[in-house]
């Protein structure tokens, strides 16, 4: 409840405020918790911020990580951001831009893993090229993920997700196939 609490009430002043310019004195007196209680749920604002991501985003996706369901795991995300806007904007713009980045590319890898650990089943394609696989399409969703909230997050995610599932289709399993056979 206490972490629910300052979640919610960090987010209410992210609306109104810069989150460099938020400190954990005024986040507490503001959601009605002492300095102590805080530090005992979070080393710091930042470490909040993460939990927040975590708890809020990945839970939502957790379910979406086969082939016949990525898209809508990319569509849950596109969606979280455009729900949460000014929070997530107050996040890419501010010092918290990291865990911005770091919730993006854990949500997007996990994601991919299972698409392409299902992908692969039979293959036995070695973990590091998964791996390797996973982090060149996560980077490459991350950046048109970024470059959306960089412009006002105007387009529409159904059509960014339609557009990449054209881009990509078939392409995990060319992926995987190049990889059956590398030792």
């Amino acid at each position: 409840m206490t972490k629910k609490a300052l979640a919610t009430t960090l987010k209410a002043m992210m609306e109104r405020s810069s989150l460099d310019k938020i400190t954990v004195k005024e986040l507490v007196a503001e959601c009605g918790v002492n300095r102590q209680t805080f530090y005992y749920h979070f080393q710091d604002i930042y470490d909040l911020l993460g939990w927040i991501y975590r708890t809020e985003a990945l839970d939502a996706i957790s379910n979406c990580r086969t082939y016949d369901t990525w898209q809508q795991g990319f569509l849950k995300l596109f969606h979280y951001v455009l729900d949460n806007k000014k929070f997530c904007l107050s996040t890419y713009r501010s010092m918290g831009r990291e865990h911005l980045d770091l919730f993006l590319h854990k949500a997007v890898f996990e994601l991919l893993m299972g698409v392409i650990e299902e992908v692969d089943v039979g293959k036995q394609v070695r973990a590091e090229d998964k791996k390797f696989i996973a982090n060149f399409y996560t980077f490459a969703f991350i950046g048109i993920m970024l470059e959306w909230i960089r412009n006002g997050m105007g387009e529409e995610p159904s059509l960014i997700i339609d557009r990449l599932s054209i881009l990509v289709e078939g392409d995990v399993e060319k992926a995987i196939s190049k990889y059956v056979n590398i030792s």
